[in-house]
């Protein structure tokens, strides 16, 4: 079956986008964070109470790595919860931790970069996430492959997001 579409209807305009807009502005402020030590098992359950897809790694307050729900789900055994199906060995990936599976040293991008940057370096690096950090490289938030897609579909210079308790909104 084919798709068809309608041409005597004109697609909705576009609203205008804003070049000069900052990450800071589309970015999620607030972010789920884990310690390098911490249990695949404690991620999965952050991921299950929460609607977000990446959790940034800490090491020492610095940004060490980024998991993201993908990176969990080829990291867990598929058996686990699967009574007649699960071994030890399945079980066992839930002890895995977070310096195991995270994706190192991270591409970051500072709050003040246009949204232009953060797509672009995206792209190149194949990353669906940018954790966002000030000029002395503290993480101040996150801008994910969604939110640049909200942005170019509303222009959004709209208020920097304060959702809780979401990592990001991809």
């Amino acid at each position: 079956m084919t798709a068809t579409t309608d041409s005597t209807r004109d697609p909705a305009p576009m609203p205008p986008i804003t070049t000069a807009t900052t990450v800071d502005r589309i970015m999620t402020r607030h972010t789920i964070t884990v310690g390098l030590d911490d249990t695949l098992e404690h991620i999965r359950g952050i991921f299950q109470k929460a609607k977000f897809h990446h959790v940034i790694v800490l090491d020492q307050g610095r940004i060490a790595g980024v998991i993201s729900d993908r990176d969990l789900l080829k990291n867990l055994s598929p058996f686990i919860g699967q009574r007649l199906m699960e071994r030890v060995q399945d079980v066992n990936t839930l002890r895995r931790r977070a310096h195991q599976v995270m994706t190192r040293s991270p591409v970051t991008v500072p709050g003040s970069a246009r949204v232009q940057i953060a797509a672009a370096l995206m792209l190149r690096e194949r990353v669906s996430c940018l954790p966002v950090v000030d000029a002395s490289g503290r993480l101040i938030g996150i801008v994910t492959s969604r939110d640049l897609l909200r942005h170019v579909i509303t222009g959004a210079a709209e208020a920097p997001r304060t959702n809780e308790p979401r990592a990001d909104a991809a």
